[in-house]
């Protein structure tokens, strides 16, 4: 995770979340923030106290670059649903202070399809953050709720976040650990 070389000076007011934090502020037109990573639906930049804010993928032109693709946007079904479709989902939610997603970091610990009444189809899915006190855990939810719900045949989804067994290293893939330097 590299910021990128130039500044960028936002050309109007966006919304934007505290990293780790998970505040809701405004960062008003005229600030000055670095890209840290533009992964999944959303935007790392690093603002001039040093820390860091994620910017909603829908926020992008006050940074002045592209809309990048939404995940979760709906998509025709391209068959039966497959759970595995799911995963796919949920792959294209990011840690906003990792390069690495949810899946890959291990912090999806089950997610299930639920049959309900007149064939309803629910996916429950339990998670956790990092760090018990990390306050992204509401905005890394509802991403996955997002991403999830878009998946053809998905009728109704289900986050919770859990704590127990608490996440480590362990629980990432080898692929996550390598790219971070953990192997």
């Amino acid at each position: 995770m590299s910021d990128r070389a130039d500044p960028i000076t936002l050309v109007h007011d966006c919304m934007a979340t505290t990293v780790p934090a998970g505040r809701l502020v405004v960062l008003p037109a005229g600030t000055e923030v670095a890209l840290v990573q533009q992964l999944g639906g959303s935007i790392t930049v690093r603002v001039a106290s040093g820390g860091l804010a994620r910017i909603d993928a829908v926020y992008a032109e006050a940074l002045g670059i592209d809309l990048p693709e939404q995940p979760g946007a709906p998509r025709a079904a391209t068959g039966p649903f497959d759970i595995q479709q799911v995963w796919d989902a949920l792959r294209q939610v990011y840690d906003p202070e990792i390069p690495i997603d949810i899946v890959e970091l291990g912090l999806v610990y089950r997610c299930e399809e639920v049959m309900g009444p007149f064939e309803s189809r629910r996916i429950e899915i339990d998670m956790s953050m990092t760090a018990p006190g990390c306050g992204m855990g509401d905005v890394l939810r509802a991403d996955a709720a997002r991403v999830v719900m878009a998946v053809p045949g998905v009728d109704d989804v289900e986050v919770n976040l859990v704590w127990d067994p608490p996440w480590s290293i362990a629980r990432m893939s080898d692929a996550a650990r390598l790219q971070l330097g953990f192997l």
